[in-house]
This record gives structure tokens, sequence and C-alpha cells, in this order.
């Protein structure tokens, strides 16, 4: 998640007799353009652009981050499970992570103000079905059908600025890039709550048509084409074929597991498919012309180190934000409003430290901030191990705040060594994939964070569920339903008031001491892979870009 606002660090540009080369996180292109002299339309109208561009940016983090705090009020009118809401919270995430590769080779082909302003009509016109849903599974496709616009918009939003911008000018517009990706994430919860609360969970959605129609408009009246005349016509198909569907059968197997049980064959299938697809990936890789990800990449050490603390940072973060929201609302019984504002220290720690971070990597090279970075998170992480029903919001948010520092220091770092520190042939592959591991890492975050909360939460409820005297198909559904769910009500209702006051107490309970548990155990996972990049990424920052060892 999160991972463009991070890279821009890394951009450059220099402009040699009237055509651009941009090293934009995508590809090193030659960009050719008409430029107008200084006085010229560019110049004059580039900080409108900039605003239409960012805004556009905006749109796609706020649809990543807003979400979380509407799901207690999806469960209840949808009445559904909690694998169901996984899907609604990780459909989009998904597919703008498989798509990002290619979709920002279409902005290097057709156009890069072409694809932006294609990808927000698509955002806007997809959030209809979502807006419109008359049960979870047209809430789901809205949300993935999102994700394409999503995969359009972040690569051609970047790559547009060099074109307008150079020197200090082209370094504040990444800047203010970066502010309105992190801006987006960081009040996207407690945006998402108002809205709720104000106007209903709908209108998360319905919201994207005004400001899409606004922002194509400007787009279009200030922003100029660019494209890469050098770039190669063709795209690997079958790689991003297999790719896709072995993340969906991973994600798929991860978020129904805990449902129908890790030995149902379909899940046992899925796991298998998984394997298969992701080795016949790779095979495809090494024999297309021009594949999707150059296998090169992998033989950096400092790229693979690089990348692994990019997925620890985005699987912790989603998976314990899609947790703690559920977590606050549910079984503290906090206000969209109030859950959202709580997850607001988080974004304090991470802004705090991220000029730390960068400087760290400027002196040391990035090893060393992202290995204590991962440890600081870690030992956040640890603090929420011990929450429960009486915890203080003080408590939670030193907490969170811990978190966050750490993850600041994580953020540049990564991002500098994954794109500026591979050679330039490379930097287009290193970027997507980049791209495309945080977008995935956060998915996972959510589906497992999520399996090994609801394993906890079903087990320390089971004595006190399964003596109440519910039949065996109302013990399934509220195992599979959010705890305080309509659904869960509704599976509970037959008991008697005090017996079923117990049952709510008893499974509030669980779900609190679940929820803290899998915060102890990301902890531990944390660390782990921590030790991993600490033994992975080379000791020293080297004075060139990195060669493929």
């Amino acid at each position: 998640m999160g991972e463009e606002r991070r890279t821009i660090g890394s951009l450059r540009s220099e402009r040699v007799r009237g055509t651009q080369t941009a090293k934009t996180g995508t590809a090193e292109v030659s960009v050719v353009m008409n430029e107008p002299p200084s006085n010229g339309p560019v110049v004059a109208h580039r900080w409108v652009s900039l605003t239409a561009i960012c805004t556009a940016a905006g749109m796609v983090w706020l649809a990543f981050g807003d979400l979380g705090v509407a799901i207690p009020q999806i469960a209840n009118e949808f009445n559904t499970s909690l694998s169901n809401l996984q899907w609604v919270n990780n459909a989009f995430s998904l597919v703008t992570g498989a798509f990002v590769i290619a979709l920002g080779k279409f902005g290097d082909l057709f156009g890069r103000r072409r694809m932006l302003q294609l990808g927000i009509v698509l955002l806007a016109v997809f959030s209809l079905p979502a807006a419109l849903a008359s049960d979870v599974k047209w809430l789901v496709i809205g949300r993935a059908l999102m994700g394409i616009g999503a995969a359009l918009i972040l690569p051609a939003s970047l790559a547009l600025i060099p074109p307008e911008f150079s020197g200090k000018a082209e370094t504040a517009a990444f800047g203010i890039w970066q502010a309105v990706a992190w801006g987006g994430l960081s009040i996207g919860p407690a945006l998402s709550g108002v809205i709720t609360v104000g106007l209903g969970w709908r209108w998360l959605f319905w919201i994207n048509l005004p400001l899409a129609a606004l922002t194509f408009v400007v787009v279009q009246a200030t922003t100029p084409e660019s494209r890469d005349e050098k770039a190669a016509r063709t795209i690997d198909w079958l790689g991003l074929v297999a790719i896709v569907l072995a993340a969906f059968a991973l994600l798929y197997a991860l978020t129904e597991g805990p449902s129908v049980g890790w030995g149902d064959p379909l899940i046992v299938a899925l796991f298998v498919a998984t394997a298969v697809l992701s080795v016949g990936w790779w095979f495809i890789e090494r024999r297309a012309r021009t594949p999707l990800v150059d296998l090169r990449l992998f033989r950096i050490r400092a790229y693979n180190g690089a990348l692994t603390a990019n997925l620890t940072m985005n699987f912790t973060f989603a998976g314990l934000s899609f947790l703690l929201v559920l977590w606050l609302e549910n079984a503290r019984g906090y206000s969209p409003v109030e859950a959202g504002v709580l997850m607001l220290p988080a974004t304090v720690g991470v802004f705090l430290c991220i000029p730390l971070g960068g400087r760290l990597d400027n002196r040391w090279g990035g090893r060393l901030p992202s290995v204590v970075g991962l440890v600081v998170a870690s030992a956040g992480l640890g603090l929420l191990g011990s929450l429960g029903t009486r915890s203080s919001t003080e408590y939670l948010a030193v907490a969170l705040i811990v978190i966050g520092l750490g993850l600041g220091l994580v953020s540049t770092p990564v991002a500098n060594t994954a794109v500026g520190e591979v050679p330039i042939e490379l930097a287009g592959a290193a970027a997507g994939v980049f791209k495309m591991s945080s977008m995935l890492g956060g998915a996972l975050g959510v589906a497992v964070l999520t399996a090994i909360a609801r394993a906890f939460t079903t087990q320390e409820a089971a004595g006190v569920v399964e003596a109440s005297g519910l039949t065996q198909a109302q013990i399934s559904q509220v195992r599979r339903a959010l705890v305080n769910s309509s659904s869960f009500r509704d599976a509970i209702a037959s008991l008697p008031p005090d017996l079923r006051h117990t049952v709510v107490q008893a499974a509030t309970e669980a779900f609190s001491s679940g929820v803290a548990d899998t915060m102890a155990i990301t902890a531990f996972l944390a660390l782990a892979s921590t030790v991993v990049v600490f033994f992975l990424w080379p000791r020293r920052r080297k004075a060139t870009p990195a060669t493929p060892e």
C-alpha cells in the first residue's frame, strides 16, 4: 500500500533539447513533447494540473483506506459473513496490485494523460455497482472493477509530473504527490466515519462521481500528453494471467479456509493451484521475450531485502488496520467516526519519522533504518498484544504511534533502494513489482491476520457457544459472522435473554482476546522478517547502482 508515495524520492529528470528523459519508477523513457516557452500554458497551468493529478491519485488512496470503518454497517445491512466482508475490502487492492504493471505500460504506449483520464472514468463508473449494490456480491464486483481504474491512475499520475516540472519545482511536485498519498490513507478512516454516519456508507462511492468529473475536465484542460515512443509494443499477457490467478487462489484459500476448514478439498486444491501457478509464472517469465517482470531483479540482494521489508510493512499495516477498526466498533462500541479518529496516531508516527528515515538512508544506506524501523514496529505490535475490552484509548494511541514511527523509518529507504539502486534497464520492472507487492501485501495482511483472529476467537468462545443450546447451523452462523453484527444477533435470537447476554459477552471477550493474540503473532512475524532483511540486505550501499549478482 502506498509505495508510490515513497518511490517518488528517487525520481529524477533532465531536459535535453526539448526531449524529457525521466526515471519515473515505471521505466526510464524518452517522452517526446513540444514544450512551450516559459510563459506558455504548461508553466502557467502546471500547478492546477498537479492539483488534478494528485486529486486522481488521492481518490485511489481514499478508496484503499476508507472502507474499513464502514464494514460493520455493511455487515448489518447485508447480514453477511466475515469472509465476504474481507472480499469487500480486498477486491480493490487485489485487482489494483495485479494489473498495475501491465496498465502502467499502457500509459507508455498510448499516452499517460489518456490512461489517467480513462482510469478516472473507470473508477467513477465502477463506483456505481458498488453504490447501488443490493447484496455483498455486487459490492465485491464493484470494488474489484474500481481496481482497474486505480491501476491506470497510479502509474500515470506519477509519470505525468516530470514533463511539466523540473529542478526544485519537480521535487516540490513529487513531495505534494507523496503527501496526498499518505494523507489519503491517513484521513480515509476518519472521513469514512463522517460520511458513513452522516450520509450512509454508499456515499463513499457516490462521492467519486463529482470528484471524477471535475478532475477529468481539469486534466484535459491543463495537462500535456506524454508517451514513450520507444516502448516495446507487446505485453506479457500469459505471465499476467498466471500471477493474477495465483494471487486470487491464495487469497481465496486464506479467506474461506477458516469457514469451511483448512482440510476442505477446495481449500487444499487452491493452495496446490497457487504453488503450480507460481512455478508456471516463473517459467513463463524466463522464456518471455518481453516479460512482465525481469527475473534478473531477484539476483540483487539489496532489492530482495527492500522488497521483503516493504511486504512486511504493508502486510502489517493493512492487517492491523482492518482488525482494529472491527474491534473498536464491534467489541468496544465506538462509532465509525470515533474508530476512524482513534486510528490516526499511527499516521502521526509515520509522518514524524519519514524525514529521519530519509536522512539515515542518505548517510548509512537503506538497510539500517529499515531494520531499526521493523524492530520498532514490532515493539508497537507487541504492545497491542495486551489489548482487551477495558484497554484505554491512550494505551492504543501509544501503541499505534510506536508502530507508525517504525513504518515511517522504513518507508523511504525501501523505496529508494528498490527503485534507485537497480540497473537503469530494470527500473521499470523494479517499480512495477514494488507497486504490486504493496497492494498484494496489504490484501494478504487482511486475509491472514483475519484468519488467525477468527481461529482464536472461535476457539476461545467455543465452550460457551456450544453449551448454549444452539443448533449446529446456528453455531456455524455465529462462527462465520462478525461479532455483534446483525447476522450474529439473528443466530442467537432464539436464546433466553440471560443466556443470549452470556453468549454475546463471551464472544466479545473472545474476539478481543483473539485480536490481541493476533497482534502478538504479527509482532513475531515482523521480527522474523527483520532477521531475513538483516541477513539478506548488504551492509553497505554501493556507490553505483547495483548489478545482478
